[in-house]
């Protein structure tokens, strides 16, 4: 301890701490492993070779999306994403343009890469120079040596449907383009593929190559390949023209789910029961509480099969209809019912410190039991590593009850102490340092109307935080530091309803978001708004006010549980908390 340290101490009457910095949140995407690249990357996209590395392809060039010098390369890691091996180009720079690479490794150890090979060298429609790497052929190489050495190049024919008749060109030339990666299924191989009936990406639809013989192949030229599904059209949106980055996985009572993205606001769904021949009607993923379209905007959304059971989904929970709307990145957690996958409440996986930055391009690889994540803003591309306890917590979702969080709960008042109608107030963490709390009830009110107290622990100069009752059965969460003051209300509509409701507001400092869990659903905006999650001014530091605060009268709301927690719960918490509750 310094000599003014000493003094201020005995000043103060206290013994002297020092503040310990707060850990880095691996959510934060610049805590991440850092991927190589040119320049500009995209779709870095991991398989776990025979030989225990890991193999990522991806890519890459030193200009911006679609320069002509655009090619892919790869790069292995033997600790799990930490370190790279210098890039290794598997087409050189082009042109010709050599684009969106997807890697698939085979039960014998064989690896495959597919992408788009600008083979003829289109520069132009008509007399309009345009942006190639849209076009063209689709090829792919093999690897027998873990991916260090390459096959010679194999064009895949595409059988030509009504997009392709329909598109600039009159169907000469065929617009495309594939993210994800190819699924194994039985003893066939699927891969997606999005249409272009416009240029650059308007009118899409999906389609997918399938093979039944690829993985017996001893020879790459002779491997057979089929277009589905069958007929002149492919996977399309409910609403939009636009249906695109379609991702497989395998279901496990046979079948295949896919999900691609849509400018309605909405992600997509499908399924095959007759291995992609013929797919069910368009329609909106859902989530397992109530069925509840999944909102996302012109963004990719990645499925992946995690086991007997589960899968995961990466969404962005938004419903934006246009490119924006990427940060934060969700993960969901899935489980098969009747032919389809029903999702998880999702949570917050991956965020930046600036809301303008698009995260994309997810892959997730398991390896000795542990989880990891890679994606990409086009400049930098990062591996993550994912805390198990999170997903375990997706798929416990959907168990018949929860078990209430005990961890960092410094708050819990029943009927007894509530009806004083006032209780100490615990002290808060820091959002500015990226602390967060949550703040928890379970109350019936009568008479829903706006500005009755739930909850105030603000001072007089009200700096503190507060729970109003709100406007059509809403609830408002108050925060002030005393300099900036934020404000937020849940959805209308649910907590209006007759009976007892469960509600959790969530302010996490990490990413600087608020969400709200009413009766264990985390409101998404509804058809209210784009998204039901609210951001905050990262500068919002301390907002503990009075020492004691202040509970609903029973004139206003009848509270059965209080509590408050001096950290941000998890979606999966909350939701736990309400059905422990509804024991």
């Amino acid at each position: 301890m310094t000599g003014v340290a000493a003094v201020w101490a005995a000043l103060q009457g206290a013994p002297w701490r020092g503040v310990a910095a707060a850990a880095p949140d691996p959510r934060n995407i610049r805590h991440g492993w850092t991927i190589p690249d040119e320049g500009y990357c995209d779709q870095p996209y991991v398989v776990v070779t025979d030989a225990g590395d890991w193999l990522c392809v991806l890519t890459t060039g030193p200009g911006e999306e679609g320069d002509a010098r655009q090619h892919i390369v790869a790069t292995r890691s033997r600790d799990f994403g930490r370190t790279w091996t210098p890039l290794v180009d598997i087409e050189p720079p082009g042109p010709p343009e050599a684009s969106w690479v997807m890697p698939l490794k085979t039960p014998g150890g064989r690896i495959y890469v597919f992408y788009v090979y600008n083979g003829d060298g289109v520069r132009s429609i008509g007399d309009r120079a345009i942006r190639a790497d849209m076009l063209g052929h689709y090829v792919f190489r093999c690897s027998h040596d873990h991916g260090h050495t390459w096959s010679p190049r194999q064009r895949i024919p595409l059988r030509a449907t009504a997009v392709d008749r329909e598109n600039d060109f009159a169907g000469a030339v065929q617009m495309f383009w594939g993210v994800g990666k190819p699924i194994v299924a039985g003893d066939s191989v699927y891969l997606g593929l999005s249409k272009i009936g416009r240029w650059l990406v308007d009118r899409t639809e999906g389609f997918f190559l399938y093979s039944p013989d690829l993985l017996a192949a001893r020879d790459p030229a002779g491997i057979t390949w089929q277009l589905l599904p069958e007929g002149d059209r492919g996977l399309r949106a409910p609403r939009g023209a636009i249906a695109e980055e379609h991702n497989l996985v395998a279901l496990d009572r046979g079948g295949l789910y896919c999900v691609y993205r849509t400018v309605d606001g909405f992600l997509c769904a499908a399924t095959s029961g007759d291995c992609g021949r013929s797919w069910s009607a368009p329609a909106y993923a859902a989530y397992l509480a109530g069925g509840r379209p999944i909102k996302n905007p012109r963004g990719p959304a990645f499925v992946k099969k995690a086991g007997a059971g589960r899968y995961l989904l990466t969404c962005y929970n938004h419903g934006g209809t246009d490119f924006d709307g990427r940060n934060p990145l969700w993960i969901a957690g899935g489980i098969q019912r009747e032919g389809t996958i029903l999702w998880s409440e999702p949570e917050i996986c991956l965020y930046d410190d600036d809301p303008a930055t698009r995260i994309g391009y997810p892959d997730l690889i398991e390896q000795d039991g542990r989880w990891f994540l890679t994606e990409t803003q086009k400049r930098v591309a990062r591996v993550h590593e994912l805390d198990p306890t999170l997903l375990a917590g997706l798929w416990e979702q959907p168990g018949p009850s929860g078990a209430a969080a005990r961890d960092g709960c410094a708050l819990d008042l029943r009927p007894a102490s509530t009806a004083a109608l006032s209780a100490p107030a615990p002290q808060l963490p820091r959002l500015a340092e990226g602390g967060g709390f949550a703040l928890e009830l379970r109350l019936r009110s009568a008479v829903w109307g706006a500005g009755r107290t739930l909850l105030d622990a603000r001072d007089d100069r009200g700096r503190g935080v507060a729970l109003l009752t709100a406007e059509a059965g809403s609830i408002e969460l108050v925060l002030s530091d005393g300099q900036l003051s934020f404000s937020c209300a849940s959805v209308p509509g649910p907590l209006a309803a007759p009976g007892w409701h469960h509600f959790v507001a969530i302010a996490d400092g990490g990413p600087a978001i608020v969400t709200f869990v009413v009766d264990g659903v985390l409101d998404d905006g509804g058809t209210a708004r784009q998204r039901g999650w609210h951001r905050f001014d990262r500068a919002l530091a301390d907002v503990n006010g009075a020492a004691r605060m202040t509970l609903a009268r029973p004139q206003d709301a009848e509270l059965a549980r209080a509590r408050i927690y001096t950290r941000y719960l998890r979606t999966s918490e909350a939701v736990g908390n309400y059905r422990a509750g509804m024991r």
